[in-house]
C-alpha cells in the first residue's frame, strides 16, 4: 500500500480499479479542517489527466512497475508494434494511449516500454529527441541566430513544431519531448 504521504511524480496507483500514473501533486494544509492532497493523475489505459483530491493519509494500492528496453517497428492507424530485440516477441498497444509519444518516434527506434502489472502500458521517452526537418519554409538571407522569429516546421516523425528562422530543410534539430519545444540545433 501506498499513502499520499508518499507521493512521487511518476508513482502508479490504483484508484477505484484503475491505474494512474501521478503527474502532480500538492500537500495543503488549510488552516481550518483537516489536509488534503490535489493532485493530476493521468490514466495508464488512455492517457487522459483528471484532478483529484484525496484526504491526506488515505491508501492505495501500489502498481509494480517494470521497464523493457523495446524496438519501435510501426504503427497501422489503430495499434502501434513494438518487439523485444533479445527474444522477438512482438506486443502491440492501442496508438490512442500513446498519441504524444509517438509524435517524437522513428521506425526501428530504441524505446524503454513502461510495463504495468504486467501488462505494457506506455512509452518512455528521453527528454530531449534529435530528428531531421522535412519540410518548412526556406531561410532568407538576414535570418541570423540573433534574429527573432518563428516559423512552423515538419520533422522527420510528422509532428509539427516552431523553428527559428535560419533552420532550414534537412538540418537535424533537438525538441523537448514534454512540451514540444524546439531547444537547439543537434
Amino acid at each position: 500500500m501506498i499513502s499520499t504521504n508518499q507521493f512521487k511524480s511518476g508513482n502508479h496507483i490504483e484508484v477505484d480499479g484503475t491505474v494512474f500514473k501521478v503527474v502532480e501533486f500538492q500537500h495543503v494544509k488549510p488552516g481550518k479542517g483537516g489536509a488534503f492532497v490535489r493532485t493530476k493523475l493521468r490514466r495508464a489505459s488512455d492517457g487522459n489527466v483528471i484532478d483529484r483530491t484525496f484526504r491526506a493519509g488515505e491508501k492505495f494500492r501500489s502498481v509494480r512497475t517494470e521497464v523493457r528496453r523495446m524496438q519501435y517497428l510501426y504503427k497501422d492507424g489503430t495499434d502501434a508494434h513494438f518487439m523485444d530485440s533479445s527474444s522477438y516477441e512482438q506486443v502491440t498497444i492501442p496508438e490512442a494511449s500513446l498519441e504524444e509519444a509517438l509524435r517524437w518516434l522513428r521506425d526501428s527506434d530504441e524505446v524503454e516500454l513502461l510495463y504495468i502489472d504486467d501488462e505494457p502500458g506506455d512509452v518512455q521517452l528521453p527528454s530531449a529527441v534529435d530528428l531531421e526537418v522535412t519540410e518548412t519554409d526556406p531561410g532568407l538571407k538576414g535570418d541570423t541566430v540573433s534574429g527573432g522569429g518563428n516559423k512552423p516546421a515538419t520533422l522527420e516523425t510528422g509532428a509539427k513544431v516552431q523553428v527559428p528562422l535560419f533552420v532550414n530543410v534537412g538540418d537535424k534539430v533537438r525538441v523537448d519531448t514534454r512540451n514540444g519545444e524546439y531547444v537547439s540545433r543537434a
